[in-house]
């Protein structure tokens, strides 16, 4: 991130945003159920709580929150006999990466935190990757997808994300099962670590099956007005429109897009059309909107941990929150889960012998089955695609969970 001057939010955002900025106030508060008396397991959690990337800090938020409230409920994380309950550091930095990696380093150095979540998203993660590989530090990134995050050699850092191209191949899959006219796809990605790869992977997935990329272009960081490349895409004339970025920047450019009235059979947005903040600021222009995930509330899934069924954990968190959850909130909360999995397996708080753990699990939990791979990025999930219909998300992939068929927009 540069730290410049964000694009106005719309309305429903501005609310998400406040949100965020009000509790980065506590930001390094403990959770009211910690006791005094009783020890406690410090976590380090980074997050941009302010700037344009408020609204998915908050949504990180909320995942560890409700992780924590529901261990501490049940006594605390069971290490070796003795119950500890947990705590949870936060540092705003500001959606700027070098102060990610600031603050990553505070969280370890002088707040003394026992374990480490990464910042938020591929590029703030992979950067501050490198201060928790330095002081061997376990690290859990909840929100990091891209493979370059990964393949740095390091021991310590975890993701609960699969790799990019698990999300572009079904929905290319989809895309050319239903709509073998779809020929011709425009891309248009943010100029960031995650928007990008995850950009280049769908380029991949579409050439594979005979589709011609007729546009590939990246906007900077920031970005206020993108008319001029909408004005490109609509003469070029595509059967898909790909656009990456996060919520903001999304929101953004569908209200562009309708703008000059451009239009086309498929158009996919990654990431924010998970998020119901998406179609509530984009309203009747989300429909029929398509993209993925790493989870969706309609998995259904049995775990071991502290929530046990992906259904109680929608309970717990609609009852908290009073809306449904993301993929982001339940990355989070899984991120907290699979770090107590492997405190109370190792039975101490070791960091080399929980990193071991980590390293060597196989476990079921309300987000899914998780192993980690050789890099330490999971290998174990299958990203659900799903499409905005009559404004709910309605899963289309896999055909386990499946709630609807995927339909076209434009003919």
């Amino acid at each position: 991130m540069t730290g410049l001057a964000s694009p106005p939010m719309p309305r429903p955002l501005r609310r998400l945003a406040r949100l965020a900025l009000a509790a980065a106030a506590c930001a390094t508060a403990l959770l009211p159920a910690v006791a005094a008396a009783q020890e406690t397991i410090r976590f380090g959690a980074p997050l941009p709580m302010t700037g344009p990337l408020a609204p998915e800090a908050l949504k990180q938020q909320q995942g560890y929150d409700l992780w924590a409230e529901q261990v501490n409920k049940a006594g605390g994380i069971n290490v070796g006999g003795r119950r500890m309950k947990v705590e949870i550091v936060y540092i705003d930095y500001q959606s700027n990466t070098p102060r990610a990696v600031q603050a990553a380093e505070r969280l370890i150095t002088q707040e003394k935190v026992h374990f480490l979540f990464s910042p938020f998203g591929s590029g703030a993660a992979k950067a501050a990757s490198t201060v928790s590989e330095k002081h061997g530090v376990p690290t859990i990134a909840p929100t990091a997808s891209s493979a370059q995050v990964y393949d740095q050699g390091y021991k310590n850092l975890f993701g609960t994300f699969t790799p990019n191209e698990t999300l572009t191949e079904p929905l290319a899959n989809i895309v050319a099962q239903k709509a073998p006219g779809v020929k011709r796809v425009a891309i248009l990605a943010r100029n960031d670590l995650f928007p990008l790869a995850i950009a280049q992977e769908m380029e991949k997935s579409a050439k594979a099956r005979g589709m011609n990329v007729v546009m590939f272009e990246r906007y900077a960081i920031n970005t206020m007005d993108h008319s001029a490349v909408m004005a490109k895409i609509k003469s070029v004339s595509p059967h898909w429109i790909f656009a990456t970025g996060y919520i903001n920047d999304l929101v953004l450019i569908k209200k562009q897009m309708a703008d000059q009235r451009i239009e086309a059979p498929v158009v996919t947005m990654i990431a924010g059309p998970a998020y119901q903040e998406f179609i509530d600021a984009a309203g009747k222009g989300a429909e029929n909107i398509s993209s993925a995930a790493w989870w969706h509330p309609a998995a259904r899934y049995k775990g071991t941990d502290v929530f046990g069924t992906s259904e109680n954990y929608n309970k717990l968190f609609q009852a908290r929150y009073k809306t449904e959850p993301d993929y982001a909130q339940a990355s989070a909360s899984v991120a907290g889960v699979l770090f107590q999995m492997a405190i109370e397996k190792a039975g101490t708080l070791d960091r080399a012998k929980v990193r071991e753990t980590l390293a060597g699990m196989n476990v079921m939990t309300f987000y899914g089955p998780v192993t980690f791979g050789p890099t330490g990025q999971i290998t174990s999930l299958e990203p659900p695609v799903f499409q905005i219909q009559n404004g709910r998300n309605v899963v289309v992939h896999p055909p386990s969970i499946r709630q609807g068929e995927f339909r076209l927009g434009v003919k």
